[in-house]
């Protein structure tokens, strides 16, 4: 038996939670992530959703700035964890991000986006979400709301402007384990 995936959430604002329970719903063992040390030994990681600016005070505050820079595994962030991935903050994925980019909290909605592979399409919960404005000839967009670039790829890390973890719908954390899986096969191959 496949040892389960041991995967990193940043627990220091937001809704790591929600993540947590997909990620165990899945079957990998979740892991809150609040110092540099609780990195050691993650299969990837996921920047939740929540206030980018309070997240990165505190991610400074505890060094987890610099240790996001030097892991090499794969990273997955949501709405805030996508802003904190970008140029402007830790430059870790070739993207410019507009922050509340569909308005305000009560401009928040839901939509259906396609990502692809003939599936049904996925049901988005944006919520102050940001969107990305630019990407760099790496980035591959995987997903679009009103023209807007809503789930991109760059390599190992994977970015979405919405809650995946607010549904019952568990394809974007399931692209975010496939992603690791083939990492890991590709090192071995």
């Amino acid at each position: 038996m496949e040892k389960p995936l041991r995967i990193g959430v940043l627990a220091v604002q937001g809704n790591f939670r929600e993540h947590v329970a997909v990620l165990r719903r899945l079957g990998a063992e979740a892991v809150e992530v609040r110092l540099p040390e609780h990195l050691d030994g993650l299969d990837g990681l996921i920047l939740p959703g929540g206030e980018s600016t309070a997240i990165m005070r505190l991610m400074e505050l505890y060094g987890l700035d610099d240790a996001l820079r030097a892991f090499e595994a794969p990273i997955f962030g949501t709405c805030a964890g996508m802003i904190v991935l970008d140029r402007d903050h830790l430059d870790l994925v070739d993207i410019g991000v507009r922050r509340n980019a569909f308005g305000r909290q009560v401009h928040s909605f839901e939509a259906d986006i396609d990502i692809g592979h003939g599936d049904e399409p996925v049901r988005a919960v944006f919520i102050r979400a940001p969107w990305i404005e630019a990407a760099g000839d790496d980035v591959e967009v995987l997903a679009e709301v009103d023209g807007h670039p809503v789930l991109a790829r760059q390599g190992r890390i994977l970015v979405a402007a919405f809650h995946p973890e607010l549904t019952d719908d568990t394809r974007i954390h399931e692209l975010f384990l496939n992603q690791i899986r083939e990492a890991a096969s590709s090192v071995r191959a």
